[in-house]
């Protein structure tokens, strides 16, 4: 039941005649897991806060970054390098003490999504890469909830309802994921600041309509937002009913061709890993970001050679010795890898994480070489 200052805090919502305290009620009631606390889970979290939804789950393993706050509106410059979980609950506790905020700091995987999501009504999909995409999708149609998704990329942006009401599901739309490299995150390629709050709002929607049951949600139908154009044209879906889940996959990564480490001294390291690789060994560190990101922050003795001028700068690249190849976060250094083997090099070893994962976790003090 509402007291007396909730009938009043929700009174626009109250006084719809499509509306009224028994759907205000019902979100007061209601169980969302948003996943990240990124550009569309603020305004998710926002929205579904102020308009009384009762109980929230918030779980997201990073930390608050500089870039984040061009377009992550819950946080401010004193926010950076605290937890974004931590931050937006208690920021979200402030706007409205009638509501419950549960904060984890972790990744949802194959471990406990099934869990974690079973305890929701809904699930809300603010993350940013495929992997974390087709693990959600799968756990919701095991635990047998409706999820919302939303995806940005530069200028524009999808909704769509999955597994509502035995609807389609992502994989009705992607049932493979497309190839390493094909499509670049924000970290990327660059988003423009406004459109996660478009996009984050219009998913806060369809998960109001699917809880208080109003209105028609946008299950079956998936809406493409353009901001440059403000357009937006809804698709029809059909659900694939030869698709069938049952149990999550063995390893979601390798599903979506994200490569892991071979050997200590082949492929993929982490920023400690790497850290070891440069102390103990002669390397070559490339940077293949762009001048600007370069001059900003960089790693010591980092030679830059941009993504886009490899080609005539492989001579200044030693072919005798290993190279640690690093970007923003990792995802182009991967295509450079990749273009320099079938060059003839060798001994290549990419920077997971890129020189943002390096930044959190390699402090001056540990650098010796």
């Amino acid at each position: 039941m509402l007291n007396q200052e909730e009938l009043q805090r929700y009174n626009r919502h109250i006084i719809l005649p499509e509306f009224g305290i028994n759907r205000q009620e019902k979100l007061k009631e209601a169980k969302v897991l948003v996943i990240g606390a990124g550009g569309l889970g603020c305004p998710v979290l926002l929205y579904l806060s102020t308009a009384g939804v009762g109980h929230i789950t918030i779980i997201d393993p990073d930390k608050i970054d500089i870039s984040n706050l061009q377009r992550q509106i819950l946080y401010t410059h004193s926010d950076i390098g605290k937890h974004k979980a931590i931050v937006a609950s208690e920021k979200l506790r402030e706007i409205n003490k009638y509501i419950s905020i549960n904060a984890i700091i972790d990744q949802i995987n194959k471990h406990n999504a099934v869990e974690l999501i079973s305890q929701h009504d809904l699930v809300i999909d603010g993350s940013d890469n495929f992997s974390t995409r087709y693990l959600v999708n799968d756990a919701c149609v095991i635990a047998q909830k409706p999820l919302v998704f939303g995806s940005i990329f530069k200028f524009e942006g999808q909704v769509s309802v999955f597994n509502h009401n035995n609807g389609p599901t992502y994989r009705c739309i992607y049932p493979e994921p497309p190839a390493e490299g094909e499509v670049l995150s924000c970290s990327e390629i660059g988003v423009i600041g406004v459109l996660p709050g478009i996009i984050g709002v219009l998913q806060a929607t369809e998960a109001i309509k699917i809880i208080t049951g109003i209105g028609e949600p946008l299950s079956g139908k998936l809406l493409l937002y353009d901001a440059l154009t403000n357009s937006q044209i809804i698709i029809e879906l059909q659900k694939n009913t030869s698709i069938i889940i049952t149990e999550l996959m063995d390893d979601y990564d390798q599903f979506c061709g994200i490569k892991q480490i071979q050997t200590p001294l082949d492929g993929e390291l982490r920023p400690l890993d790497a850290l070891n690789l440069i102390t103990n060994h002669k390397v070559q560190i490339i940077d293949v970001r762009e001048t600007w990101e370069y001059d900003i922050c960089k790693i010591d003795d980092a030679v830059l050679i941009t993504l886009n001028t490899l080609p005539q700068n492989l001579h200044k690249i030693d072919p005798k010795i290993p190279k640690l190849v690093y970007c923003h976060h990792g995802i182009r250094s991967r295509n450079a890898i990749q273009y320099l083997q079938s060059q003839g090099f060798s001994q290549l070893f990419n920077l997971k994480g890129g020189i943002d994962l390096w930044a959190k976790e390699i402090t001056p003090e540990m650098i010796q070489y």
